[in-house]
């Protein structure tokens, strides 16, 4: 069950028939991968049929490198994956070799912590680097990093700050006490003229880059060197991360279990994650193009 609700219907498609996209763009929890973060072999074999047919497929995710081994296997032709909320371009053929890396000025991301102190005490923080993930005592340690640094943001963002400190992808911000959407609206208040300030977390764990780095300036960068236009992309994702490229792509659509805020961005809605929504979407643009093609 999502925040809205889920759908289990057919999928609430744009007006019009579905064009055939040059570029798909998914988010991956709570979009292409099940709650159990598996690839369903329908979903699968959706995506190899996608590049088959000459689409080219982009995983765009808020998760780092490291954790994309998930779809690693299901990343066809140019292996490139956006991690981060756009921080970063990563290829999935070369071991998660960053291609590209937006970084988050360790001197805004001091800016942030001191605004976010002042502004929702209690917040804790942890700091998300090409090197990996390091955080303070009090931080959630939702998945332990073995090779983690524990100390203060402060501390953690100012130590190697010189030309050879690895680079600062994003800040995350987590509060034990006020709801996710109320946490995410005061940061961006307080804070939003330093950083982009998003979520995808069903907690309220904030994800802070730097102005300007989305999931949609990415990928409108990445599709740009293709010369691909908003109008030849279809995407899909299911929480706050995902509005803004929703909103870019010329053909988008929420997940059934999407966020509110992703319902209202979206052009389409289909099913939900559980349910394959993506492959559903991608069956039917890939019959709908052998129909048009007889």
């Amino acid at each position: 069950m999502g925040e809205d609700g889920s759908v289990t219907s057919a999928p609430q498609r744009p007006d019009g028939p579905t064009p055939t996209p040059r570029l798909i763009a998914t988010d991956l929890d709570g979009t292409l991968l099940r709650d159990d973060k598996s690839v369903s072999l329908r979903t699968v074999a959706a995506l190899a049929a996608a590049e088959e047919a000459g689409i080219e497929v982009f995983f765009v995710t808020g998760r780092p490198a490291r954790w994309m081994d998930v779809v690693s296997d299901h990343v066809h032709g140019h292996g490139l994956a956006i991690c981060a909320n756009g921080a970063a371009v990563v290829d999935l053929h070369a071991g998660r070799e960053f291609v590209q890396v937006r970084a988050l000025p360790r001197a805004t991301a001091l800016t942030v912590v001191e605004t976010l102190r002042a502004a929702a005490p209690g917040t804790s923080f942890a700091v998300e680097m090409t090197t990996g993930i390091n955080y303070e005592p009090l931080y959630p340690p939702f998945f332990q990093d073995p090779g983690a640094h524990v100390a203060t943001a402060e501390k953690l963002l100012e130590e190697e700050a010189d030309d050879t400190a690895a680079p600062v992808l994003k800040l995350l911000a987590h509060h034990a006490e006020l709801t996710p959407d109320e946490f995410l609206a005061l940061a961006r208040s307080a804070a939003g003229g330093y950083a982009a300030i998003t979520r995808s977390s069903p907690t309220a764990l904030l994800e802070i880059s730097r102005l300007g780095v989305s999931k949609a300036s990415t990928l409108e960068l990445c599709c740009a060197e293709r010369g691909i236009s908003p109008a030849e992309v279809v995407a899909f994702g299911d929480m706050p991360n995902d509005v803004e490229m929703l909103r870019w792509a010329g053909t988008s659509y929420a997940m059934g279990n999407a966020h509110p805020d992703v319902i209202a961005a979206a052009s389409g809605r289909t099913v939900a994650n559980n349910e394959d929504g993506v492959a559903v979407v991608i069956e039917r643009i890939l019959a709908e193009r052998t129909a048009h093609q007889r």
